[in-house]
């Protein structure tokens, strides 16, 4: 990182500004530590802006999409209750339309527990939240309790 050419410089234009007491001579040691620290928390401070900004936004396209979704589920609820609807209409004129939506129904029901059944296998193999972090957090804790061992 070259962080010497694209530090700000001070009035004059050069980065080692005379000393104003008239002496000509470079900086003191503390007058570059000031200025280094005030330059690191000025860096500090805008970056901390641009991740704010960054969180900012990425947050606003998130809940966007989030809500692009939402309706997405809406309308395929929509669509499978339509379509329900014309699969029940379809057979009830081969089968009677109480026997067509009672067949709709029990796909439907069927459907219904293979996806639970699934989702539920599914889970089990989800680990706890963060189990390394707190197993890591239990041997700090133990170690600050006897930190010779």
């Amino acid at each position: 990182m070259s962080g010497a050419t694209s530090a700000p410089r001070p009035e004059g234009g050069s980065t080692s500004a005379p000393r104003p007491e008239g002496g000509g001579g470079e900086r003191s040691i503390g007058e570059i530590f000031s200025s280094i620290t005030t330059e690191m928390s000025t860096l500090v401070r805008q970056e901390i802006a641009l991740a704010k900004t960054e969180l900012r936004q990425d947050a606003k396209n998130a809940g966007r999409g989030a809500g692009m979704l939402a309706g997405a589920g809406v309308a395929g609820h929509l669509f499978l209750a339509s379509l329900s609807a014309l699969a029940i209409l379809a057979l009830g004129h081969l089968i009677g339309h109480a026997w067509a939506a009672l067949i709709v129904t029990v796909v439907w029901g069927v459907i219904a527990a293979v996806l639970a059944k699934s989702g539920q296998k599914a889970m089990k193999q989800v680990p706890p939240p963060m189990e390394r972090t707190t197993v890591t957090l239990k041997e700090d804790a133990q170690w600050a309790k006897h930190p010779t061992s």
